[in-house]
């Protein structure tokens, strides 16, 4: 790791979010472990709206909900809602839409939408008073501070923070016991703090990786939002071809990208699959393309290099796993001499 003098705003706002996670479960669960959040309790289905990194987000919050609150629930790009000709809408369904700045234009765009087809709104955004804080009925500071850096980094953590706690406060009016994740997330900061102080197994990951041109991520499940905000980031700081594909998808004809100079990286925050393990042995087989494997273990395959992050909990190892992400993009971008906080042909969207 640099002198403090000399790190990149990306390197200090990834240091910054043990401290800030600490800070917005404190803001938002009080002393009886309730979740302070107001929102409508009559409420059978969740559509998340938003783009970039806080889509990743919203992907992850739709299979969250599936799984801790059994609420059916799915993630839209902004874009991509303003351009359907049909989009779900009943009393029963609340949006929510996810934007750093609160200034996102086509998320923005899609809650006016919303509106008009007569929906409550939620808006989880890091600035109060802005455009789509007050447009929304009800709303989420996610407080992560100024972002300097381009990359999306404690802004992305911030926003996942406080839609696993708004996912477990459903599960509450579910009648689900909730204390288990709550005491969790307690331990969060200190388990992202330990990640962080394995920057350097993370760096010679990011050294081996970097020589690659072409890079495939790969992820099962709800890690695939890790494995697509993994492929944004390595792209966007290091201008390296970074592609994400569900593993099972990826075997049906996107695999011929191995015939291609290139690096597979697979995330997982739950144990592999017998499935998967059989399908990364077949591109072993097939096109010996280098493995890397971030997350969960597995002694059945012998990959190039992997960084392991395993608990009880899959909810603390996505979180492990995001930051991890990030890393290793910083590593991989400053080994090839980019500047991050500034990619070539990228502005600042959020502020």
């Amino acid at each position: 790791m640099v002198e403090e003098n000399t790190k990149s705003s990306m390197e200090k706002e990834i240091l910054e979010q043990p401290k800030i996670l600490e800070n917005i479960f404190k803001t938002h669960v009080n002393d009886a472990n309730y979740i302070l959040f107001d929102v409508p309790k009559d409420v059978e289905k969740i559509v998340f709206v938003a783009s970039g990194s806080s889509y990743h987000c919203s992907r992850y919050g739709a299979d969250l909900f599936g799984k801790v609150a059994d609420i059916e629930a799915r993630a839209i790009y902004s874009s991509e809602f303003l351009l359907k000709p049909l989009v779900p809408h009943s009393d029963n369904i609340l949006y929510v839409f996810i934007t750093q700045s609160g200034e996102t234009s086509d998320t923005n765009k899609a809650l006016i939408r919303a509106k008009e087809l007569g929906m409550k709104t939620l808006a989880i955004t890091n600035k109060e008073g802005s455009s789509i804080w007050k447009a929304s009925d009800f709303k989420i500071n996610c407080h992560a501070g100024e972002e300097k850096s381009i990359a999306a980094t404690k802004s992305l953590t911030s926003q996942m923070m406080c839609v696993t706690l708004l996912a477990l406060k459903y599960a509450t009016f579910r009648g689900k016991d909730i204390s288990q994740y709550l005491e969790d997330l307690k331990t969060l900061p200190e388990f992202i703090q330990e990640i962080i102080s394995k920057q350097d197994e993370i760096e010679k990951l990011a050294k081996k990786i970097s020589k690659f041109k072409l890079l495939v991520a790969t992820a099962d499940g709800m890690s695939y939002a890790i494995a697509k905000e993994a492929s944004l980031k390595i792209k966007e700081t290091s201008y390296i071809c970074t592609i994400s594909n569900i593993l099972g998808e990826f075997m049906h004809g996107h695999v011929a990208l191995f015939n291609n100079k290139s690096a597979q990286i697979h995330l997982s925050v739950e144990p592999l699959s017998e499935v998967a393990v059989n399908n990364l042995k077949k591109i072993d087989a097939e096109y010996k393309t280098p493995l890397f494997l971030l997350g969960a273990d597995c002694e059945e395959l012998k990959p190039e290099g992997k960084f392991i992050v395993e608990t009880q909990s899959y909810i603390l190892n996505f979180f492990a796993l995001v930051v991890t992400s990030q890393l290793l993009a910083l590593n991989i971008a400053q080994t090839l001499g980019r500047n991050v906080d500034k990619p070539h042909g990228l502005d600042k969207v959020v502020k």
